[in-house]
């Protein structure tokens, strides 16, 4: 159960800190730029996210992940409430770094492609059900 609640903390920070984070980032950037609807708030909570990511795991695979607790707080947790982005950028990251390069793209091509099918799809049938 303790591992259950480690992953609950670290994902209410990490939601918490996307909004602060992306609203931040938005207003600034729209206070610039009024005519500008780009999601430049989401941009960057996905890249500092990936950022942190490949910190965080590569510390981890390099010293033998010595506490999975930590690793379940902060990756799981922090980093899944802050993005799932970026456990797909490193997971995309692994595979090519091991020399498996197609099943990095593949995953990069249909995890954009089938994702952005899956909201069309999920748009199309709210409407219909509207």
């Amino acid at each position: 159960m303790n591992r259950y609640l480690l992953v609950m903390l670290g994902a209410a920070l990490g939601g918490l800190s996307r909004y602060i984070v992306g609203t931040a980032v938005l207003q600034r950037f729209t206070a610039r730029f009024p005519e500008n609807v780009f999601p430049v708030g989401t941009v960057v909570v996905n890249v500092t996210g990936c950022f942190l990511i490949g910190i965080l795991m590569s510390l981890f695979v390099a010293r033998g992940d010595p506490n999975p607790n930590l690793r379940l707080l902060l990756v799981t947790g922090v980093l899944g409430g802050y993005t799932t982005f970026s456990s797909f950028a490193w997971e995309s990251f692994e595979a090519i770094d091991k020399e498996q390069i197609w099943i990095g793209l593949a995953n990069i091509v249909l995890s954009v492609v089938l994702g952005y099918l899956a909201v069309w799809c999920g748009a199309w049938v709210a409407r219909v059900l509207r």
